[in-house]
């Protein structure tokens, strides 16, 4: 009764410090984030008030598992998110490409500018999706690699809630116009702040189970989970440090200026990709590897060389992003040399994930969610080769600035991070709700050929894209004038800005089988389907031999 009292008396006086902050806000931006404060702590107190179960609305009706065991009643919330989150996120990636091709569609409307949507759509992706994503997986695997429950489960609980609310005011924000202009940072100081909260939060969960685990080891993804909380914590406090107009007004000016607020934001921007789209989705890979596979890690002493490389590493080489500016060159170079050796720990990691179908290789053929995982690990070799190669200066000179990167950061993001998310989201949904199977493994094959083809026309169109346009930028008549106007440029690209568009249709197409799949599965459906092409025949019987789809016991 007495925690009860306490936290309905800690969200009633949050509701009024929100309210009073609203009522003295300078600009609209900032009452409206309050207004949404406010609403969010009533609806909080409310609901703890009722005792509302969500973890049994989040079950639909399936039978509640062993909770002596492990508490998923967070990951069952975190893998709605991340599908919720992730086909917002899709969606406004399709829109915004589709404004770049179709400038009409930006609508004379401030709110739905491209400039207004592209950080919309850029943090839905990374940090609604790829975040709650990462949450949810760390929280199921270091239970099951630790052999523990949740550290706080009530913490836990409070870290996935004030996840959310952190998503809606950023991305209420950027809608608004409330940006402080730094790229995967727009958030302005209040709301870092509140993220600042519950990450150290998160990092206490996360931290305390491990200090509680019943297993004398710690799992290696347990080690890239660990790099991609602490890092991601000291990235995000540095990177932005400000100092605000008023508190009861959403500006704030920046502790840097110059080029070293350009340093700061770039070794923040590009170890934001290395820790938090790298790391931490490693550690996925990692656990969910093995386990659809039913095989153990390749080389578990390579896994070990591949963490502490690439955490060494990938901390030095955000000057690549400054090649030809204010910049010292020694910084630059310094930068553009470990981008160059990060090549060799990334794909080590690659051929460690893949190795670990040794023995398994058959089951590409029967099984799409290894196929998912073969395919992530090969656009996660193909990126991180890439990226180095992109980050050597004469290559940079061309390739900066261009849609050449837009390619590069898209064929990781939608390719490496996307495919791996949805494997393990394949994996998880049986898993959490009790269920055989899932809904439809034909469906999953769908998915997985419309990303693959979704990807392929997205990258290559703006690979293709990126090079003209460098090309063309750096044409000089016998005069010594540019050759080609800006015009020209953008005219010569909107065929491949069609394609792109295509692409992108195709990648929320497979997102949407997999909604409707998830969907079905959690309701406790199975669909009755011919089995997966390429099976081998028992010749007595003369009929397919499924692979069992049948959920192991933990």
């Amino acid at each position: 009764m007495e925690s009860l009292t306490l936290k309905v008396g800690s969200l009633l006086v949050a509701a009024f410090l929100a309210f009073v902050a609203a009522a003295f806000a300078v600009d609209t931006g900032f009452a409206i984030h309050m207004w949404i404060v406010v609403a969010a702590a009533l609806i909080a107190t409310f609901v703890i008030a009722n005792k509302t179960d969500f973890a049994a609305l989040a079950r639909f009706g399936a039978v509640r598992p062993d909770q002596s065991r492990y508490d998923d009643d967070p990951v069952r919330w975190g893998v709605i998110a991340t599908i919720f989150w992730g086909m917002a996120g899709f969606l406004a990636g399709l829109y915004i490409a589709l404004q770049l091709t179709f400038p009409a569609l930006n609508l004379n409307f401030e709110y739905t500018t491209f400039g207004r949507l592209r950080p919309l759509h850029t943090s839905a992706v990374i940090f609604a999706f790829g975040g709650n994503a990462l949450i949810a997986t760390s929280f199921y695997i270091v239970q099951r690699t630790c052999r523990a429950r949740l550290a706080f489960p009530g913490l836990a609980r409070f870290v996935f809630w004030g996840y959310q609310l952190f998503i809606v005011l950023a991305a209420t924000g950027y809608l608004l116009g409330i940006t402080q202009s730094k790229e995967y940072a727009e958030p302005e100081w209040y709301v870092d702040l509140w993220l600042t909260i519950v990450w150290v939060a998160y990092a206490a969960v996360f931290i305390g189970t491990i200090a509680k685990r019943k297993e004398p080891h710690i799992y290696v993804a347990n080690w890239f989970f660990l790099a991609f909380i602490i890092t991601i914590a000291m990235l995000h406090i540095v990177n932005n440090l400000a100092v605000p107009v008023s508190i009861f007004g959403s500006k704030s000016y920046p502790a840097f200026a110059g080029v070293q607020d350009a340093l700061t934001q770039w070794w923040y921007g590009h170890n934001a990709v290395g820790f938090f789209l790298t790391a931490g989705f490693l550690a996925m890979m990692y656990y969910f590897v093995p386990k659809q596979a039913e095989r153990p890690v390749y080389s578990y002493r390579l896994s070990i060389i591949h963490f502490w490389s690439l955490i060494f590493l990938y901390i030095w080489a955000g000057p690549h992003h400054l090649h030809y500016t204010a910049l010292p060159d020694w910084a630059q170079t310094l930068g553009m040399v470990f981008s160059v050796m990060l090549w060799m720990p990334s794909w080590g990691g690659m051929i460690n994930g893949l190795m670990t179908l040794n023995g398994a290789w058959d089951k590409i053929r029967t099984d799409p969610i290894i196929r998912m995982m073969v395919m992530a690990l090969a656009f996660y070799g193909m990126s991180t080769f890439e990226g180095p190669m992109m980050s050597i200066r004469a290559v940079n000179s061309l390739s900066h600035y261009t849609d050449w990167t837009i390619g590069h950061v898209h064929s990781g993001a939608l390719g490496w991070n996307g495919m791996i998310t949805f494997a393990a989201i394949y994996f998880l949904v049986p898993r959490l709700w009790a269920r055989e199977r899932l809904y439809s493994l034909r469906m999953v094959n769908w998915h997985f050929w419309l990303s693959t083809v979704g990807i392929v026309l997205y990258a290559a169109s703006m690979w293709v894209a990126g090079i003209m346009q460098g090309l063309m930028w750096r044409e000089y008549g016998a005069d010594g004038y540019l050759v080609y106007a800006f015009s020209e440029v953008t005219s010569a690209m909107h065929p491949m800005y069609l394609i792109r568009a295509a692409g992108g249709a195709l990648y929320l197409a497979g997102a949407a089988i997999m909604v409707y799949n998830v969907w079905q599965t959690i309701a406790g459906k199975t669909r009755d389907e011919k089995a997966m092409t390429d099976t081998p025949h028992d010749p007595e019987k003369d009929r397919p031999i499924v692979a069992s789809t049948t959920v192991p016991a933990e």
